[in-house]
């Protein structure tokens, strides 16, 4: 059992109020019980789980379904996955109870057809250029959402890496919900927010100490700069 473990403290906090029509919010990579408390508290929309083997936000099948017990009703957990046959994905979204899964690799539409049978389905695009936003297309029809991260070689997702937020612009006209990552935090979620207009951002490691391990007060400024509450990294200053 990882640090902060105790089994008598899955208790969900209790979620504030939320205003209708603000932009929705995941926050991705938890892998301790306190940082599920902190998410749920700060009142994100959706928390992830990384299954990916060798990242330092990776976490078991089992430690997974521990932390999923801290999830209330109405907020979504969602498991990231790269590259793994269908059969992994939907026996861990059984194990867990999975609510959606995120296909962080490039997977092709038919698997992402396959775990559509089961659950929903956020298939993410590491971002290269106008490329990138046209293979949205290809994917319309099997996905409930597209995610956008930056593309970093060898990386899928947490490195702090962004990038240019008028291409996420484009993939509004792809017909699902965009849901906005890489490079997201604090200062500067609310700035992407205005420009982009996204069904939701997903933010990991913008909300950390360091790599795995969330900062509750990060999390409430990120939740209360993506929906306008305080001023994103001081814009209009100077």
């Amino acid at each position: 059992m990882k640090p902060g473990g105790d089994q008598d403290s899955m208790v969900p906090s209790p979620a504030p109020v939320r205003i209708p029509g603000l932009t929705r919010v995941k926050i991705c990579g938890l892998t301790r019980i306190e940082d599920v408390q902190a998410a749920v508290a700060a009142g994100v929309d959706a928390i992830g789980f990384v299954f990916v083997p060798g990242t330092p936000r990776c976490v078991t099948v089992e430690w997974a379904a521990l932390l999923r017990r801290g999830v209330p009703p109405f907020v979504t957990a969602v498991g990231l996955f790269v590259d793994v046959p269908v059969e992994t994905v939907l026996s861990t979204v059984e194990s867990v109870r999975l609510d959606a899964v995120q296909l962080h690799g490039v997977e092709p539409p038919e698997l992402a057809a396959a775990c559509m049978k089961r659950t929903r389905v956020i298939k993410a695009f590491r971002v290269r250029g106008r490329d990138t936003i046209a293979e949205l297309e290809r994917y319309r029809e099997v996905a409930d959402a597209f995610l956008l991260d930056a593309f970093v070689p060898g990386a899928h997702g947490g490195t702090g890496a962004s990038f240019d937020w008028d291409l996420a612009v484009g993939a509004l006209a792809a017909g699902r919900p965009v849901i906005l990552a890489g490079g997201l935090n604090p200062d500067n979620v609310g700035e992407a927010v205005r420009r982009v207009r996204p069904f939701a951002v997903d933010v990991s490691s913008g909300v950390e100490s360091a790599p795995g391990l969330k900062d509750a007060g990060r999390i409430r400024e990120f939740v209360a700069a993506a929906n306008g509450r305080i001023p994103s990294g001081r814009i209009g200053e100077g």
